[in-house]
């Protein structure tokens, strides 16, 4: 038979397998307000306002910077395993666009696929003024004292 040894060993190998196992399952994290398929349906083109689509899916997740009548939903999810870097694994984009009358004029829905990656610039921009070393900016208020009164 096992000795009480032999039986304590079984449950700590156990137990670092259970460890190890439950380290490598992804963390999922949902972030966003995706609105169900059911209230997007019952948005009418032409017929429904602003105060209507509040109501049927709530405030937008954003609304776009350079135009207050396009509205976005914007959900994701992400997995994380472990120490690597999040995944993303479903992304979903709802826009609603409003006409003059706020009344909707455009309802389009896109996915992880439709979207673009955005590539940042290194390019730097110049700014007013002239550039100055070290030690003009140690040494530049020497003597540049006032007095406060």
């Amino acid at each position: 038979m096992y000795t009480r040894t032999t039986r304590i060993s079984l449950l700590m190998l156990a137990g670092l397998a259970l460890i190890a196992v439950s380290a490598c399952s992804p963390r999922i994290a949902t972030r966003g307000n995706a609105p169900e398929p059911e209230a997007l349906e019952q948005i009418v083109i032409g017929e429904s306002t602003k105060g209507d689509v509040t109501d049927l899916l709530g405030s937008p997740s954003s609304i776009a910077a350079f135009d207050e009548n396009v509205w976005l939903y914007i959900s994701r999810r992400t997995e994380t395993i472990a120490f690597l870097k999040p995944e993303v694994v479903e992304q979903k984009v709802v826009l609603i666009s409003f006409d003059a009358g706020n009344r909707v004029d455009i309802v389009g829905e896109y996915n992880l696929e439709d979207g673009k990656p955005v590539i940042p610039t290194n390019r730097i921009t110049p700014t007013a003024g002239k550039e100055i070393t070290i030690l003009q900016q140690l040494f530049g208020n020497l003597g540049r004292f006032s007095e406060t009164k």
